[in-house]
């Protein structure tokens, strides 16, 4: 039965504590680096948010200067595990506009750089950049969906500060 085991059988509740965590510090960790990476060069960032083409001009500058900062947020509050529901929609909103964008290029024949991780010029073969870019944030929002849906599982600081059930969504 679901929750009972014999000593050293690990039930499916069990391991399914263990998913939370991991998608918690992979997509966090992917979200801290990316971000760390864009907020070196804040100049290279704004120029890789303009060569996607899709938002105006006078928006540009700042999507490009907060996007860092709302990556290492993100980041932070994932591995630690802090309003995982809301960070993980939130998360996967963030990726799917990632994605949207990259796809959006892909489309249109744009030769860039994707941006995500601090470079942000023009290159002569951008597929395996996009095709990564398009698996690494299609990666990350079913992740997020599996949190917003299941929870953070162990190690979470929402379980220490009374966010959320001690035994978790599952």
């Amino acid at each position: 039965m679901r929750g009972e085991s014999s000593p050293g059988v690990v039930t499916t509740t069990e391991w399914q504590q263990w998913i939370g965590p991991l998608i918690r510090v992979l997509a966090g960790g992917v979200f801290l680096y990316t971000g760390w990476a864009k907020i070196q060069d804040i100049d290279d960032t704004i120029r890789s948010v303009r060569n996607y083409q899709l938002l105006p001009e006078a928006i540009v500058p700042t999507v490009g200067t907060a996007l860092p900062v709302v990556e290492l947020i993100l980041g932070v509050l994932l591995i630690a595990g802090v309003l995982t529901h809301y960070v993980a929609l939130f998360t996967a909103l963030v990726s799917l506009a990632f994605f949207i964008g990259v796809s959006a290029a892909w489309a249109r024949g744009l030769q860039i750089q994707c941006g995500c991780f601090g470079n942000s010029g023009f290159t002569s073969n951008p597929v395996p950049g996009y095709v990564r870019e398009l698996v690494l944030n299609g990666t990350i929002m079913a992740g997020c969906v599996w949190l917003f849906l299941r929870g953070a599982g162990r190690f979470s600081l929402d379980r220490t500060l009374g966010l959320s059930p001690a035994t978790g969504t599952l």
